[in-house]
């Protein structure tokens, strides 16, 4: 038994599929059946049940997956231990990060990582929170960024900034010379949301409930983009991040307005699990993000 025929066993359970598997491992299929069947004779047990369709794992199989994976996580982090205290600033580093806060805060900090921390390597995954989450706990990824939730304080936090929401709305709608709004505005307007599983969109909803608003059921938007072009047909009013839309708060048919105090906004944090090795690259990786998407919002001001 090795690390490798641990890492076929929890790629077969995760995909269900031997040639799948056998792709993400970079193996052929009958390299990775051979090991899998290999493995069952070392422990004298059935691992799965077989067919041409599909793989059901017994329990005893499911069993030793759950092992083989925190098996995987130690050898990882042990590899990692070494690797901070000589080196905390290179090698590869696979960062988390959800659609509402990638395209906009990437094209801000990776020049300046590159810059700084030429020997880093980043490998950059966009998914929704729940989905990072998991991978943050099974050890795919080594760190989120994102906007920090009730329930993430089991995870290391590092604050990055504090984002406003500013309101969105067509350059022809009757508030578009408006300098600033009350968020109380928006009391009985209706207003254009994301989707199921975008954090933003709890966060806005919980601004936009508080403050009287009414959501649009008629239209779920997929991404803030797809959300920026409804709003620019004058299909009704939303709530954007500032660090999407431009500095002067007028482009493509849409006017931005900040809001009054109190100010809708949100924390952006990177979180690691709280017994990551690689806090040191962290901390310092935090302190340049922060740096630079601050100097970034006060140009909004």
């Amino acid at each position: 038994m090795n690390f490798r025929d641990l890492e076929y066993l929890v790629a077969l359970e995760e995909l269900k599929h031997f040639r799948k598997a056998a792709e993400k491992c970079f193996v052929s299929q009958p390299t990775l059946s051979g090991q899998i069947r290999k493995l069952e004779g070392e422990l004298n047990i059935q691992l799965m049940e077989r067919s041409s369709r599909k793989v059901i794992f017994t329990q005893a199989g499911l069993d030793i997956v759950e092992k083989a994976k925190t098996i995987l996580l130690e050898a990882k982090s042990l590899k990692e231990i070494a690797k901070s205290h000589n080196e905390p600033m290179q090698g590869t580093l696979h960062i988390g990060l959800i659609p509402t806060v990638a395209p906009y805060l990437l094209p801000l900090i990776v020049p300046a990582i590159k810059k700084k921390f030429p020997e880093l390597e980043l490998h950059l995954h966009e998914e929704q929170t729940e989905v990072l989450l998991k991978k943050l706990e099974s050890g795919d990824l080594d760190c989120l960024m994102l906007a920090i939730l009730p329930g993430m304080d089991i995870f290391q936090q590092y604050e990055l900034y504090i984002e406003p929401l500013e309101l969105a709305l067509a350059d022809t709608h009757q508030w578009a010379t408006k300098s600033i709004v009350d968020l109380d505005k928006l009391r009985g307007e209706r207003v254009l949301m994301l989707e199921d599983g975008h954090c933003l969109r709890d966060q806005a909803m919980s601004f936009c409930f508080t403050a009287g608003a009414i959501e649009d059921h008629s239209f779920k938007a997929t991404s803030l983009e797809t959300l920026r072009h409804m709003i620019s047909a004058d299909n009704g009013l939303t709530l954007l991040t500032q660090l999407a839309i431009p500095i002067n708060r007028h482009q493509g048919g849409l006017k931005y307005i900040p809001f009054n105090k109190p100010i809708p906004s949100r924390k952006i944090g990177l979180i690691c699990r709280k017994n990551s090795v690689r806090k040191p690259c962290f901390e310092q990786l935090s302190e340049l993000v922060s740096k630079n998407v601050n100097k970034r919002l006060k140009q909004y001001s």
